[in-house]
């Protein structure tokens, strides 16, 4: 993989030597100790045992969705396969899942879980080009990250793919199927909009796609995310608007009504507290500077 180089400027030009956690419980104990810091995950449990193994940790992220942490110990140990293992068995054991939310979070966090994207983060010093073709021709979401330690105290990690994948539909429903739920998913109500509101759509993703390569987008079932570490923005559609939900803090922005609200007090899908609805091109204008805000904010 690339090379990444790290210079401290202190006291003139100096490369920055990397090293590697000696020990490899030493860096899953930090990660699970920061998790939310360094993911946006709520660590669950560390070394949860199922069928034929363990995982190494075990989380939940802002979106609700599961995510399965996997450290590569050994140059010859296969952790993508492993964490494709327990990817598999999370899906064909969410009761078990649900009855460790309800004993960290409670009844309310685990009545939320999203299983339509599931995630493993694969961690390690190094990972190979075969590697990351590997998880590409998967089409799974499994995301690898790679680290550098400094002597410094400084702590480099490396996202080294941005997976694309489509969303699990729950209780055998494929994506143009509602037969099993009364509430349509974000690509079903895509689907049916109209022609302009699907420009303004697209022209609201595109914007914000724009504002950085760091930005990756996360389709889940009734809405999509972008983010950057955590959520930046989270995207809902209706029939005659679209309505974002920012990572900003409302009493920093002139709220309008019907334009902006403050949502800390609300429920709503995904996450941040201010709204903005977006009706046509005249608020889709005011809404950039927000946007723009919301990411240089992060």
């Amino acid at each position: 993989m690339a090379e990444i180089k790290l210079f401290s400027l202190n006291e003139g030009v100096k490369e920055c030597i990397s090293s590697e956690v000696v020990l490899e419980k030493e860096l899953q104990t930090l990660i699970e100790r920061n998790m939310e810091t360094f993911f946006g995950v709520r660590f669950l449990k560390s070394e949860y045992v199922v069928t034929n193994g363990r995982m190494d940790s075990i989380g939940i992220d802002e979106n609700n969705s599961p995510v399965i942490f996997e450290y590569k110990r050994s140059q010859n140990e296969n952790v993508i396969n492993q964490g494709l293992f327990y990817l598999d068995w999370l899906l064909d054991h969410k009761a078990d899942f649900k009855l460790l939310v309800i004993d960290k979070l409670g009844v309310k966090a685990a009545g939320s879980i999203d299983w339509s994207v599931p995630c493993v983060i694969c961690i390690a010093h190094d990972f190979t080009k075969y590697d990351l073709h590997a998880v590409n021709q998967m089409q799974r979401n499994i995301k690898l990250v790679s680290y550098r330690r400094y002597d410094n105290g400084m702590l480099l990690l490396e996202h080294l793919n941005t997976p694309i994948v489509k969303p699990i539909m729950e209780n055998g429903e494929d994506e143009n199927s509602t037969k099993n739920s009364t509430q349509k998913t974000h690509l079903e109500k895509l689907a049916v909009i109209s022609e302009n509101m699907k420009n303004l759509y697209h022209s609201i993703c595109g914007f914000i796609e724009s504002l950085g390569d760091d930005i990756v987008s996360n389709q889940l079932k009734l809405y999509l995310a972008y983010k950057k570490v955590q959520n930046m923005v989270c995207v809902e559609i209706y029939n005659k608007q679209i309505i974002l939900f920012l990572k900003l803090k409302p009493e920093t922005v002139e709220l309008e009504d019907g334009f902006t609200r403050d949502m800390r007090s609300i429920g709503h899908y995904g996450t941040g507290d201010l709204q903005i609805t977006i009706k046509n091109a005249t608020d889709f204008e005011k809404a950039k500077p927000l946007l723009e805000r919301a990411y240089n904010e992060m």
